[in-house]
């Protein structure tokens, strides 16, 4: 009842539903109280709702949200609550007494100061904002000042509001103990310290305290754009959940010839953009960066198919790749869409393929095989489990943005195979890894996935006080603390270097402007936080026994050591199944909208060396064997060694290898077309200088298009050009 009720109420835990009880229920407790009227009564609900909203808020709750969309916002839950506080008075008889208007005009003049304090913190932050935010980009020039203390600014409306506890308390004191001077220096404490927290604010306006204008950071970005030159970009624009998209291509980014840049649309994303010396710079308006200098750049690549990728598409100096975020055969790998760009990347022949069986408009000489550069860290499997109990992973993709029973497994299939695991024959390791969106569209799934949770930590549970493992327990518990105070460790320092999702991150109090000042290129940073990943996930194995089970939700452990770590894989049609392919291990999948095992396997390529399982899993068997029989018992080796290179491409050169060739070969392709383009804009140019126009494009430098610092022409330029030859 408890957790249905935790569903409906969309809280994340049963003590946010408590708080939010006591809120419903404390502020008529407090009418009650004043009009009885009972001064102990009214305290303690008073507190009781002070403390619950205050848990609320700490905890970030939905409902927070939601009281305000109801008319029962912060503010005025604070001004109902020092209304009745006035009814508490009225009613023992002071309405008469200095105290009563003491206290109404010091809540008058409290409340009348979170106007200017508002309007202060809204002013400071607006102010404070700059049009671009950078990691690894040198802003020096800007001379960017300090942020206001994260405490003048972090929730600072509920710190405001809470100042009245002070007034509440005086004047509550006062009413018990009959002595006027305890309500009056707990008002005069709540006004002087709001009028303390405005004055506070006031030295924010200042010129010197603000971020320098628009066009000054833009002229900037636009400097250091030209000295840089970028020659490569990664362009990316997402959901809050996204973030996983880009992350995945930031260590080829970083081996890719030239001078790369990655361009990010949305703010939220570069905060969850995981470590890495590539300059990144994000531009949510569009109009900046339509009129970004991005000259130099050859080869945009998009990681994902969204509309913004428009503002960048527009450009002809460059030229333009869909790279996607993974290969698989869901729809979303053959999107119409992806005919607007100059070229289309697909891992394998298997890509190629599918574009041509699709047949959405993408021409097959447009499409160029580059391998999957990601895929190094997936070690090749031995051929045999790698603990005395195997490990298979279960890592279902999500619902999808529609209910097609396709989409994922968890849906029909998910607790089927989770308990057939779980219940198997001979013991088996389970590692839950669900995809990242699982439960964020559709509610049924979120429950298949708590129901699923909870199904593997009750066997974990169990397992733990199981005799088969108590002598390798009791081996293995010194290892296993070791471990555990290695994590620890570990932990602390990537919180003080700032890791995301790793340890707890230490908050620096800067905001975007100071992080864009002082986030530059730290080399020695990022081998540190390579190399202490790595030490994390290693530590991360050892710290509990091979035969126990997890659940592995959030960043890390990642995907890939995962993959690693298990001996076997049961997923769905998705970039998982491509990516787990690599490692040559046993791997199944199910037909959970019941095809057939012929029909799957005719529209899924990914599928072709898969144990396919039904939605009751009653297959898992031969998965199982397979892992654990050898060859004799495992009958698609061969089938999975041919799909592998099908898929992913040849094992020689190296993918990285393949993809610096391509953006190579692209950017070449993109030269060529402009020296053409600038001979023919110099002819124009030539017969226009006989007539001056004010239309007519400026050129400046060598025939062939290059300035003589050896600048090739703007996006603009070559767009005037286009029209004009077209014309």
């Amino acid at each position: 009842m408890i957790s249905t009720a935790i569903r409906l109420a969309r809280v994340g835990s049963g003590s946010e539903l408590a708080a939010a009880a006591v809120i419903g229920l404390g502020y008529p407790c407090i009418m009650l109280a004043a009009l009885i009227p009972n001064l102990w009564i009214f305290a303690a609900a008073v507190a009781a709702t002070y403390v619950a909203d205050q848990h609320l808020h700490q905890r970030g709750s939905y409902l927070i949200n939601r009281l305000g969309k109801v008319r029962a916002g912060l503010s005025i839950r604070f001004l109902v609550r020092q209304l009745l506080l006035i009814l508490l008075l009225a009613r023992m008889q002071l309405a008469e007494q200095t105290i009563f208007y003491v206290t109404i005009a010091s809540l008058l003049l409290f409340y009348g100061l979170q106007a200017p304090h508002g309007a202060l913190v809204t002013l400071v932050r607006l102010r404070r904002k700059m049009p671009v935010v950078t990691r690894n980009i040198d802003l020096g020039t800007l001379r960017i000042p300090s942020a206001p203390s994260r405490r003048l600014l972090n929730r600072s409306a509920e710190k405001m509001l809470h100042l009245d506890i002070f007034g509440f308390a005086g004047v509550l004191i006062a009413v018990q103990s009959g002595k006027d001077l305890f309500g009056y220096v707990g008002l005069g404490l709540t006004v002087a310290l709001a009028i303390a927290y405005v004055a506070a604010l006031l030295p924010y306006l200042r010129r010197n305290r603000r971020v320098p204008a628009t066009d000054t950071v833009l002229q900037c970005v636009d400097e250091w754009l030209r000295e840089y030159r970028p020659t490569t970009v990664l362009y990316f624009s997402g959901s809050r959940d996204s973030a996983y998209q880009v992350n995945m291509w930031l260590d080829t980014m970083k081996q890719v010839e030239g001078r790369p840049l990655i361009v990010l649309r949305e703010r939220h994303i570069v905060g969850q953009l995981g470590p890495t010396s590539v300059p990144v710079l994000c531009v949510p308006s569009a109009t900046h960066l339509m009129n970004m200098d991005l000259s130099t750049v050859r080869v945009a690549l998009y990681a994902a198919n969204v509309g913004k990728n428009i503002h960048l598409l527009r450009v002809p100096t460059m030229k333009h790749v869909f790279i996607g975020h993974g290969d698989s055969d869901k729809v979303a790998s053959i999107n119409p869409f992806s005919k607007v760009y100059d070229e289309v990347w697909s891992a394998g022949r298997a890509g190629r393929d599918r574009y041509a069986l699709a047949d959405v408009g993408v021409r097959d000489e447009d499409i160029v095989e580059v391998g999957r550069p990601q895929l190094a860290p997936i070690q090749t499997w031995s051929g045999t489990p790698k603990n005395p109990v195997p490990t298979v992973l279960y890592a279902p993709t999500w619902e999808g943005w529609d209910d097609n029973p396709g989409n994922t497994s968890i849906l029909l299939a998910g607790e089927n195979i989770v308990r057939r695991l779980l219940e198997a024959q001979e013991p088996v390791r389970v590692l839950y890894k669900p995809h990242p969106f699982t439960g964020t569209r559709s509610p049924q799934a979120k429950a298949v996935h708590a129901r699923i949770t909870a199904m593997v930590e009750a066997a974990a549970a169990e397992r733990a006080t199981d005799a088969r493992w108590a002598k390798d327990a009791a081996e293995l518990q010194a290892e296993q603390s070791a471990a555990k105070a290695e994590l620890a460790r570990i932990e602390v320092r990537l919180g003080e270097l700032g890791a995301k999702g790793m340890g707890k991150a230490k908050p620096t109090g800067k905001d975007e402007a100071e992080t864009s000042r002082d986030a530059l290129a730290d080399p020695a940073r990022e081998a540190e936080l390579a190399q202490l990943k790595d030490e994390w996930n290693a530590a991360y194995w050892r710290s509990f026994g091979w035969w126990e089970h997890r659940v592995i939700t959030g960043a890390e452990p990642r995907l890939y050591d995962c993959f690693n770590e298990s001996d076997g894989m049961v997923s769905d049609i998705s970039s998982v199944v491509s990516d787990f392919i690599a490692s040559g291990k046993p791997y199944a999948v199910t037909d959970s909208a019941e095809l057939g095992v012929e029909e799957f396997r005719q529209q899924n390529t990914a599928v072709r060396a898969a144990v396919i399982l039904s939605n009751s899993a009653a297959q898992l068997d031969e998965l199982l064997a397979a892992i654990t029989g050898g060859e004799s018992a495992d009958p698609l080796a061969d089938a999975r060694r041919e799909l592998k290179a099908y898929l992913l491409g040849p094992d020689e050169p190296a993918s990285i290898v393949q993809f610096n060739d391509a953006v190579r070969a692209l950017a070449a392709k993109s030269e060529a077309r402009n020296q053409g383009v600038a001979q023919r804009m110099g002819v124009e140019v030539a017969a226009a200088a006989a007539e001056p126009s004010d239309s007519a494009p400026e050129v400046t430098g060598d025939p062939n298009g290059s300035d003589p610092n050896g600048s090739d022409l703007t996006g603009s330029q070559s767009a005037d050009v286009d029209s004009t030859v077209a014309g």
